[in-house]
C-alpha cells in the first residue's frame, strides 16, 4: 500500500501538534500559576511564540485551502518576528544582564521594521510541496528576518553557556542548563525550519522541538525553575500528559479513517470496532503507565519521606531536650537530602535574637554572629508569607536593594541555598537553613512538602522541650536554692559556736592573765630576795679562806642557783608578758644552748628513771633571733611532756637540730617512745586547759603557752603521734623574725 501525499501530511503535522499543545501548556502556567515578574512574563511569551510556529506549520500542511493556510501562515508571522526581541530579552532577564538593553531595543525595532512586510509577498511569497508536506516560502525581508533570527539564537546560546559556566552553586547551574537544554535546543531546531523555508528539501527540524520542551517542561515542573514548579501539583502533570495523549489518540484515529477509508474499507464494519477495542484496550493501561513514569521520574522518594516523617514524628514525641531535637533534625534533614551544608536557626527570648547551631559539629555550639532579629528583612519576609525561600529567588525577585544585601549575607554566612521557616501561632519560631544537594540536583516540589512539614511537626516539638527544659530549670534553681539557704543557716549554726567557743576562750584567757599576774607579782618578790642572798653568799664565800677546790665547788653551785633564779625571774616576766599579748625579741639565741639549759633543769625529774636522753646536735646552727628564757620554757614544757609520756618511766627521748637551707629556718623535733596521744585529740592539744593527765597533775598550759611563743617568734609547731609508737614533737623558727 503507497500512502498519498494527503495521509503523509497527516502524520507529518503529528510532531508539531505535540509541540503546540506542550508550549502552549508551559505558557499558561508561567502567567496563571507563576509569580507574576517580566521573566515569568518573558517565558512564557517565548512559550506562546513557539507554539504559533508548531502552529503555523501544522496548519499550512493539514489546511485543504492553500489560499487560506498562506494567510494564516502570514498572519501568524506577526507575532512570530518578535520572537528575536523576546528572546534576547528573556537571557538577559534571566541572567540579570543589565547592561545590554541597546540590543533589546535595537531588536524591536527590527521586528517592527519587518512585521510591515508580513502580510506582503516579499516576506512569504507562497507556498511549496515537499514529499513530507507542504510549509512557506521564504520572499527577500524573510532572508533579513532569518539572520537576525540566527544572530539572536547564537547570541543567547553563547551567554546562556557563559552563566552557566560562571554559576558558582548548584541552584543557577542547573537553571541555566534546564533553560539551555530545553529552550535553547528548541529554539536551535525551530531556526532550522529557515532551510526548508528558504528552498531546500530537509525536513524541518523545528517540528522536533517538543522534545527539547519535554525537557524544559520537565525542568520547570520539577526543579522549580522561574518560581513555577513549586505550585505544580501533581494534577496538573497528570491533566497535561493525559491531555497529550488524548490529542494523540485523536490523530491516530483521524490517520485510521483516512488509511483505511482512504483505501476503499469504508464499508466494512468491523474496522471501527477494532480501533474501538484497542482504544479502550490501551487508553488506560497507557495512561497507567505514564502517571507511574511520572511518579518515578518527577516524585521519586515521596514514599522515603513518607517513612522518614513517620520516623521523625515517632523520636521526637519521645524526646524533651531542646539539644536531642536539634540533633535529631540536623542528622535526619541531612541524612535524607544529602545537602553540604545544614544549619538550625532558633529564637532566643533572652538575646531576642536567632541562634544558629551548625550541624558540622556533634556539640552544636550555638552563635549568634549572623545578627538575626524579629526586625530582620528576612524574619518579615518569613512571617508575611510563611513559605521558604531559596537564594535564587532573592537574588532575582528581591525588593529594596538593602533589604536583599542583608538577606543575601544570611544566606551566605550559612553557605546555605534553601531557608524553611518554622511557623508557631505567635510568630516565626527558627530556620532551618539547607546548603546544596551533594548530587548537584536542584530541591523540588517533595523535598519542599517534607521540609515544610518536618518544620511544623519540630515547631510543637521544641516548644513542649523548651517548657520541660524552663520547668527542669525551675526546679533546679529552687533546689539550689533550698541548697543555698541550708548552706547559710549551717555557716550561721558553725559562726555561732565559733563564737561562743571564742568567748570562752576569751574568758579563759582573761583569767589566765589575772592569774598569771598575781602569781607572778607574788614569785618575784621572793625570787629577788633569794637571789639577793645567793650573790651575797657568793661574795662572801670568795673572801674565805678555804681551799680553793671547795671554794671553787661552791662557788660554781652559787652562780648557778643565781643564773636560775634569774631564769625563774624571766620565766614570771614571760608570764606576765603573755597575759599581756606584746613581746619583744631581740636577743640572738643559741638553741642548742637553749636545749641543754632545759636538760639541765629538767635533770631531777629524769635522772632516777630508765630514760635515755639522745642529742643530735646540728654543730653549724645559726643563732635565731627571739627570746632566750621564752625559748628555754618552750623547750622545758616539750622535753617535760615526752618525759611523762614514758610509760613507766622508761624509754628513749631524741632531741634533734637541723637548719634547712632552703627556708632558712631552724628545725627542732622531739621524738619520744611513750604511750602516743589518740587522734581525735590531736587537733586540741594546743588549745587552754586542755589536758590528757589526771587531774591535779596538770593545768594543760604547758603546749598552750609553747605554741604562743613559737608563734610570736614568726615559727610554727607540729605534732605527730601514734598510739604506742610515741609522738614526735617539731618545732620551726626563722633565723631573723619578720617584722609584724
Amino acid at each position: 500500500m503507497v500512502l498519498n501525499v494527503g495521509q503523509v501530511s497527516i502524520i507529518y503535522v503529528i510532531p508539531p501538534t505535540i509541540g503546540f499543545f506542550l508550549l502552549i501548556g508551559l505558557a499558561l502556567v508561567s502567567v496563571l500559576r507563576g509569580r507574576k515578574n517580566p521573566t515569568n512574563i518573558l517565558f512564557a511569551g517565548i512559550c506562546f511564540v513557539g507554539a504559533l510556529v508548531n502552529a503555523n506549520v501544522a496548519v499550512v500542511s493539514i489546511l485543504p485551502d492553500k489560499a487560506l493556510a498562506l494567510k494564516i501562515d502570514r498572519s501568524l508571522y506577526l507575532f512570530i518576528v518578535f520572537a528575536v526581541p523576546l528572546f534576547i530579552q528573556f537571557v538577559h532577564s534571566f541572567l540579570g544582564i543589565p547592561m545590554r538593553k541597546w540590543l533589546v531595543y535595537s531588536a524591536y525595532l527590527m521586528s517592527l521594521m519587518i512585521v510591515f512586510f508580513t502580510p506582503t509577498e516579499l516576506f512569504i511569497s507562497g507556498l511549496q510541496k515537499y514529499h513530507f508536506g507542504t510549509i512557506a516560502k521564504a520572499g527577500p525581508v524573510f532572508y533579513v528576518f532569518a539572520v537576525l533570527v540566527v544572530f539572536a539564537v547564537f547570541y543567547c546560546l553563547n551567554e546562556l553557556f557563559a552563566g552557566m559556566r560562571n554559576a558558582t552553586d548548584n541552584q543557577q547551574k542547573n537553571r541555566i542548563k534546564y533553560i539551555l537544554g530545553g529552550m535553547g535546543l528548541s529554539a536551535l531546531l525551530i531556526t532550522l525550519n529557515i532551510l526548508t523555508v528558504c528552498g531546500f528539501n530537509v525536513y524541518p527540524m523545528g517540528n522536533f522541538s517538543f522534545i527539547p520542551a519535554i525537557f524544559l517542561a520537565f525542568g520547570v515542573l520539577k526543579y522549580d525553575l522561574l518560581d513555577i514548579g513549586a505550585v505544580i501539583r501533581r494534577g496538573t502533570v497528570y491533566f497535561i500528559l493525559t491531555g497529550i495523549l488524548t490529542v494523540l489518540y485523536i490523530l491516530i484515529i483521524y490517520l485510521f479513517n483516512t488509511l483505511f477509508m482512504g483505501a476503499r474499507y469504508d464499508g466494512a464494519v468491523f474496522l471501527p470496532f477494532i480501533l474501538a477495542v484497542l482504544i479502550v484496550l490501551l487508553f488506560n493501561p497507557l495512561r497507567e503507565k505514564v502517571q507511574t513514569s511520572i511518579d518515578k521520574l518527577f516524585f521519586r522518594g515521596k514514599y522515603d519521606y513518607q517513612k522518614l516523617l513517620k520516623e521523625i514524628s515517632g523520636e521526637m514525641a519521645s524526646l524533651l531536650k531542646f539539644e536531642q531535637i536539634r540533633r535529631l533534625l540536623l542528622q535526619s534533614i541531612s541524612a535524607a537530602l544529602q545537602v553540604t551544608q545544614i544549619c538550625l536557626l532558633t529564637y532566643d527570648e533572652y538575646s531576642r535574637s536567632f541562634i544558629t547551631y551548625s550541624g558540622d559539629s556533634d556539640s552544636l555550639k550555638g552563635t549568634n554572629d549572623n545578627n538575626l532579629d524579629r526586625d530582620h528583612p528576612l524574619v518579615l519576609f518569613f512571617e508575611k508569607t510563611k513559605r521558604p525561600l531559596s537564594r535564587s529567588v532573592v537574588e532575582h525577585h528581591s525588593g529594596l536593594p538593602d533589604e536583599k544585601v542583608m538577606i543575601i549575607r544570611v544566606f551566605d554566612a550559612m553557605e546555605a541555598s534553601l531557608i524553611v521557616p518554622m511557623m508557631s501561632k505567635t510568630g516565626l519560631m527558627g530556620m532551618i537553613a539547607l546548603g546544596q544537594k551533594k548530587s548537584g540536583e536542584l530541591f523540588v516540589h517533595e523535598d519542599m512538602e517534607l521540609l515544610m512539614t518536618i518544620a511544623n511537626q519540630s515547631v510543637s516539638a521544641i516548644g513542649n522541650a523548651m517548657a520541660y527544659e524552663e520547668i527542669a530549670k525551675l526546679n533546679r534553681d529552687l533546689e539550689k536554692k533550698v541548697e543555698d539557704r541550708t548552706a547559710e543557716l549551717r555557716q550561721a549554726l558553725e559562726e555561732k559556736e565559733r563564737t561562743q567557743a571564742q568567748l570562752i576562750q576569751s574568758e579563759s584567757l582573761a583569767a589566765i592573765g589575772q592569774l598569771v599576774a598575781g602569781t607572778a607579782h607574788e614569785l618575784n618578790n621572793p625570787l629577788s630576795s633569794a637571789s639577793s642572798l645567793v650573790q651575797t653568799s657568793a661574795e662572801s664565800v670568795g673572801e674565805w679562806e678555804v681551799k680553793s677546790e671547795n671554794r671553787d665547788e661552791v662557788l660554781n653551785d652559787l652562780a648557778f642557783s643565781l643564773k636560775e633564779l634569774k631564769r625563774a625571774g624571766d620565766i614570771v616576766r614571760s608570764l606576765l608578758d603573755l597575759s599581756r599579748q606584746t613581746q619583744v625579741y631581740v636577743e640572738p639565741v643559741n638553741i642548742n644552748i637553749a636545749i641543754d639549759d632545759a636538760l639541765r633543769v629538767l635533770y631531777n625529774q629524769y635522772k632516777y628513771l630508765k630514760v635515755e636522753i639522745e642529742k643530735q646536735y646540728d654543730d653549724d646552727l645559726p643563732f635565731v633571733e627571739g627570746n632566750f628564757a621564752n625559748l628555754g620554757q618552750v623547750f622545758i614544757n616539750v622535753i617535760k611532756n615526752a618525759i611523762e609520756s614514758l610509760p613507766g618511766g622508761e624509754g628513749r627521748i631524741t632531741v634533734t637540730t637541723h637548719y634547712k637551707k632552703d627556708t632558712h629556718t631552724v628545725l627542732i623535733e622531739c621524738r619520744d617512745t611513750g604511750s602516743g596521744i589518740p587522734g581525735e585529740q590531736l587537733k586540741n592539744i594546743f588549745k587552754p586547759f586542755f589536758t590528757t593527765k589526771p587531774v591535779g597533775k596538770g593545768t594543760g598550759l604547758g603546749l598552750y603557752i609553747s605554741h604562743e611563743i613559737v608563734r610570736r617568734h614568726g615559727g610554727d609547731i607540729f605534732v605527730k603521734s601514734e598510739i604506742g609508737k610515741g609522738t614526735v614533737i617539731s618545732i620551726e623558727l626563722p633565723r631573723k623574725k619578720e617584722e609584724e
